[in-house]
């Protein structure tokens, strides 16, 4: 009996560095059976009493409305981080959802605290917050209905077309200048991106949510990450013209971090998926990564070789060619005023 895991990313269990054993379904005639119904989604709530986190890159503050994501990218960094809780950072991260119902409320009261300093706020700094149980829970809605009324600025990363919902508060938040929104297009090729991020938005999707923001004046910029050479690293001139003619104002990219495990999850992927270039990938990933499959600490962002230059480079000219005169508006970082202060006045 075989597991189908087509809709989700990883397609291999690997254990938990933290755990000294491993969990394993074994019948009684020593055939492994899974336990399909443990693979569907589980949710978990979380109660932390600080939403706000302190980011190194490129923002002070993040919000992460979950702790995992359901998308299943295949690639994701964040699912190393996710074994901290106990689980695994393969099929784990993607069915055992942690959020956080309280959050708007979180941020509210940090907000009235009187030694807040204001910066951007960048929803997603790890984990999607457009994920697929928002459109019950709301949490990131009311966030930026937070945001809204203390007249704070916030940044958007998402791959999800949800993010249209919200179109009202965003289109009120960018008349003020308090609002960016980043789109993750990994590759214009459907095939591949459902096979990368099989719960995440279509390249359809996704564009169209691109043009909807761009024509309702909200400031959007496209993240084309990450850039894994050899698998759609060819895609980066198409990518920021298409991105270009729909609106975008800036185009970035990271290169694809395998960090600890996974590095395994990533490599069954590939070898399952694409084995007649899965040699080539992995060695071009080594490349760039000085050798490794992952640069370590402050080094995490920094490329290396000869492939990394030429992806440095096609962005480059691409920028150059379709992005030249586009820029993001500043934030309003002077807007902010707490509703309590506005009634003192009167």
């Amino acid at each position: 009996m075989e597991l189908n895991l087509n809709e989700r990313g990883s397609q291999v269990q690997v254990k938990n560095r933290f755990h000294k054993n491993k969990y394993a379904i074994e019948h009684i005639e020593g055939i492994d059976i899974p336990d399909i119904q443990n693979y569907k989604t589980q949710y978990i709530t979380e109660l932390p009493k600080k939403i706000v986190k302190v980011k190194d890159v490129p923002f002070i503050y993040s919000i992460n409305t979950h702790y995992e994501c359901e998308h299943g990218c295949v690639y994701c960094y964040e699912r190393e981080s996710y074994q901290y809780w106990g689980y695994g950072a393969s099929i784990d991260f993607e069915r055992k959802i942690i959020y956080k119902p309280e959050a708007p409320e979180l941020l509210e009261k940090q907000f009235n605290n009187k030694n807040w300093k204001v910066s951007p706020i960048m929803l997603s700094g790890n984990t999607d917050c457009y994920q697929p149980n928002e459109r019950k829970l709301k949490i990131t809605r009311r966030l930026l209905e937070v945001c809204l009324k203390y007249k704070h600025p916030v940044s958007i990363l998402t791959k999800n077309g949800l993010v249209q919902r919200d179109l009202d508060l965003l289109t009120q938040l960018a008349e003020q200048n308090l609002v960016h929104v980043a789109l993750s297009i990994t590759s214009l090729d459907n095939n591949l991106r459902s096979a990368l991020e099989p719960r995440a938005a279509s390249v359809e999707r996704k564009l169209e949510t691109l043009e909807i923001l761009s024509k309702n004046n909200i400031p959007t910029t496209v993240m084309a990450a990450p850039i894994i050479p050899g698998l759609n690293s060819h895609e980066i001139p198409s990518i920021v013209k298409q991105v270009a003619e729909l609106g975008a104002l800036a185009v970035g990219y990271t290169t694809v971090r395998l960090n600890g495990e996974i590095a395994e999850i990533f490599e069954n992927w590939i070898k399952s998926s694409y084995p007649d270039r899965a040699k080539k990938v992995l060695n071009q990933i080594r490349e760039i990564n000085n050798g490794n499959l992952y640069s370590k600490g402050k080094n995490r962002m920094k490329t290396h070789g000869e492939t990394a230059i030429m992806i440095k480079n096609m962005f480059k000219v691409a920028r150059n060619k379709h992005l030249k005169d586009r820029i993001l508006p500043k934030y309003d970082l002077n807007a902010f005023l707490r509703p309590s202060a506005q009634l003192r006045l009167f």
